[in-house]
């Protein structure tokens, strides 16, 4: 099996309004009555070929292929599959190599910090470093985003006696001030630590922690470009650091531990979204040439690509499902000083009902997919930043 796949996406369009799951998925006809967008898996039963498989007579063929209706038709008939041989009901006949799906999330996980175990003395001068990585911020700032905030610890009240035990609330207190200050209003698109963070204090006494969250990345305008690659996965995330003594400039992998006063801990860690309408439409522009009859290429100028056509809906998550096979006739390859060459089908279904159909169709004939994207639960949890006290709702790691 190659590195490379040959591989085709089919986007399953969503049900509908007033509509059932037969409108985007066949349950009878065959591969001629198949309207534009409408997908179905046919397969060979009692030797009638290209007979519509459901969940109720799929485990009975010994291979099938994904179809899908196309608006165009002239030259070319609907978009197809090769033979798909899976592990329930293939024997010796198997080619599926492998087959997952990835689960939809709309919305990606922002990393969480709680920064806690503090070990300061009263009047010490404490520095809190953050330093901010993603494909954007990378490329402004060479090794990352780093910013720092120097405070002096709370003093102490303890009349005569001294007294070693810091406020932490207010030392938290104090850094959150620092960390929440603008910059200076000449340049109002100077960047601070509120373009990318929110901070809050979590807890009371001496196990109160800095709690620093990510913020969701800007999402940038898409160039009105038909040949143009504008998906980019991209994520924030952000390291911490916190010692005794004013600012440093030194690199913080070869950090003195002895002035480390906090124990930093990543309590989210921060996810890309997946399934996204604008991430499939991009996968369509990138395979759409390999089941193209004729005008496989995609030009700059709209009006050069009638023969290409998406199914996307905006604003609607997909759940995808990848299967990778090998040739089915093994006979169609003869020896040659080559490598033969694998394909790939792509499966991208509304997330909820559409994705169900697929899933429970497609799992009667290869097994159940390992989902390699499950989106992370929430929890709330009760929080007190200075003197508010707020409960918020939290992605869990």
């Amino acid at each position: 099996m190659s590195d490379f796949s040959l591989t085709t996406l089919f986007v399953v369009p969503p049900i509908p309004s007033g509509g059932s799951i037969n409108d985007v998925i066949a349950n009878s006809g065959s591969t001629q009555n198949l309207t534009a967008g409408k997908v179905g898996f046919y397969g060979t039963i009692s030797t009638v070929a290209y007979t519509v498989l459901t969940t109720a007579n799929i485990a009975n063929a010994p291979s099938f292929q994904v179809a899908q209706g196309r608006a165009n038709t002239y030259l070319q008939g609907s978009k197809r599959s090769d033979n798909i041989s899976g592990s329930l009901n293939a024997g010796s006949n198997k080619n599926v190599t492998e087959w997952y799906k990835v689960s939809g999330c709309a919305t990606a996980a922002n990393q969480i910090t709680n920064v806690g175990g503090w070990n300061v003395h009263c009047g010490d001068i404490v520095t809190l470093t953050l330093r901010a990585h993603s494909s954007y911020i990378d490329t402004l700032y060479f090794n990352g985003f780093t910013r720092s905030v120097t405070v002096q610890a709370p003093c102490c009240d303890c009349g005569g006696n001294p007294c070693t035990t810091v406020d932490v609330p207010g030392l938290i207190d104090a850094f959150i001030a620092k960390l929440t200050q603008q910059a200076p209003g000449i340049n109002p698109d100077n960047i601070n630590f509120n373009t990318f963070y929110s901070f809050q204090r979590v807890g009371t006494g001496s196990s109160a922690v800095l709690q620093i969250s990510g913020k969701p990345l800007t999402v940038y305008g898409q160039p009105c470009d038909v040949a143009a690659f504008p998906q980019e996965y991209d994520r924030m995330w952000f390291r911490t650091f916190v010692y005794s003594g004013p600012a440093t400039t030194a690199d913080f992998i070869v950090a003195d531990n002895c002035n480390i006063v906090a124990t930093p801990v990543v309590a989210q860690r921060a996810s890309y979204a997946t399934g996204q309408a604008a991430e499939i439409a991009q996968l369509e522009k990138n395979f759409y040439s390999y089941q193209a009859g004729y005008l496989k290429h995609l030009y700059r100028m709209g009006g050069y690509n009638e023969n290409f056509e998406s199914y996307v809906v905006g604003g609607v998550t997909y759940d995808t499902y990848y299967i990778k096979f090998n040739e089915y006739d093994k006979s169609a390859y003869q020896w040659g000083a080559y490598v033969p060459e694998d394909s790939q089908v792509i499966i991208a279904a509304p997330a909820g009902t559409v994705s169900s159909a697929v899933n429970d169709i497609l799992a009667l004939a290869l097994g159940t997919p390992v989902d390699k994207a499950v989106c992370s639960p929430t929890t709330t949890t009760t929080s007190t930043t200075n003197t508010t006290t707020t409960s918020t709702t939290t992605q869990i790691p």
